[in-house]
């Protein structure tokens, strides 16, 4: 195991009803002007917005609230909310929704406390971040996992470019988590949220200086307790208990303990983030679509390690490590096919030309500037064989 530090501060408020507790925790983390950052109007017709506005107010906690974040949120938004809100001595920023309205809220927290720095300039590494505001979230998916999170994640309009910021600051100060909350989420983002807590730990699972015991067990029973509760959430809606497994494996996947002591690799990621830049869809169908092509792409460079994922995550029975390691991967592609979720590029956006092609390894690429990957690093020609063998 490689040497770490673990460090994962954010409260967690779990269960039915703890949505009106929001003023008591923002006051905690002494909050007294809070921004409410939404996304769509399903918050509203809830009542949901109207519970965290009361719990503020009867907290005494002065509140202002902007909705509007969309799906691969931009970070052309979240400049124009920090630059709006600069002026109303907002110490506190709460996030209500899933993780691209978490994404946004941490950018805009970032852009709050530099006003005179522009929020992409932070994702970019052009300038250094060095403060924020404190950060909290009501959550309503089970997905990203950004509630207890160091990550976020926003596409630049002006540059067609979506990438990732990864810092201290990014982590929320509590994340309130009512699993009742999830019921009315859509049967496609059930399933792209399942996709994306399976695919956080996956990104993490396949690096190159894998096979530490804790982690690996962890990782393995977090996927196990996701696909059995992924089934029985997209059949029972209103089913709790399937709903609280996989909202809490949501955050477990993404704070760090999936991956612990071990190179990070999030490859596929990088290759769904440029398929959402350009198309648009929804990210875990990006996840989706680059998973079965990339695992076929690189399997061999560790075959045991496929295999051991195989046997188990899938209950795979074949003893030899090559065939355990493609039946694993095709035990993935079915349990996606099944969910209802795009596995190849064909499937997610349609025709794509060649163009296309290079336009997606441009993105991926960043212009060419980079390589992605730890588990196989993968130039350009790679990119473009794995978009290719996808269509």
């Amino acid at each position: 195991m490689n040497n770490f530090t673990y460090w994962a501060p954010t409260k967690v408020i779990f269960g039915k009803g703890t949505a009106a507790l929001t003023g008591g925790e923002v006051k905690s983390f002494n909050g007294s002007r809070a921004l409410i950052i939404y996304g769509g109007g399903s918050v509203v017709k809830s009542g949901l917005l109207d519970t965290v506005r009361l719990s503020l107010e009867d907290s005494g906690v002065v509140c202002y609230c902007i909705g509007g974040v969309q799906p691969n949120p931009l970070v052309e938004f979240a400049q124009e909310i920090a630059d709006g809100h600069k002026a109303k001595n907002i110490d506190f920023v709460l996030a209500v929704g899933g993780g691209s309205v978490i994404d946004t809220a941490k950018a805009v927290a970032h852009g709050l406390a530099s006003p005179d720095t522009q929020i992409w300039d932070f994702i970019t590494q052009k300038e250094p971040l060095v403060k924020s505001l404190p950060i909290g979230v009501v959550l309503t998916i089970a997905a990203a996992g950004s509630e207890t999170s160091m990550s976020s994640v926003l596409t630049s309009k002006a540059t067609g470019i979506k990438r990732g910021l990864n810092t201290q600051f990014n982590r929320p100060v509590f994340a309130i988590m009512d699993p009742v909350l999830t019921y009315t989420t859509p049967r496609r983002h059930t399933a792209c949220g399942i996709v994306d807590i399976i695919m956080h730990t996956l990104d993490r699972y396949f690096a190159p200086d894998a096979g530490n015991a804790v982690t690996d067990a962890f990782a393995e029973a977090l996927m196990r307790v996701v696909i059995e509760n992924g089934r029985i959430a997209l059949g029972e809606p209103e089913d709790y208990y399937a709903r609280s497994e996989l909202l809490w494996a949501g955050s477990l996947s993404h704070n760090g303990l999936t991956g612990l002591g071990q190179t990070l690799d999030f490859t596929v990621h990088q290759l769904g983030h440029a398929l959402s830049a350009k198309y648009d869809i929804p990210h875990g169908e990006s996840l989706s679509a680059s998973w079965p092509v990339w695992a076929r792409y690189v399997y061999r460079d560790d075959v045991g390690r496929f295999a051991k994922y195989a046997r188990n995550v899938w209950s795979v029975a074949e003893s030899d490590d090559e065939e355990a390691a493609v039946a694993g991967i095709e035990a993935t592609i079915k349990y996606f096919r099944d969910i209802g979720v795009p596995v190849t590029l064909t499937e997610a956006v349609g025709a794509c030309s060649d163009a296309d092609i290079d336009e997606l390894v441009d993105i991926c690429t960043f212009r060419g500037t980079r390589a992605i990957g730890a588990f196989k690093s993968l130039c350009a020609d790679d990119i473009r064989a794995i978009y290719r063998s996808s269509l």
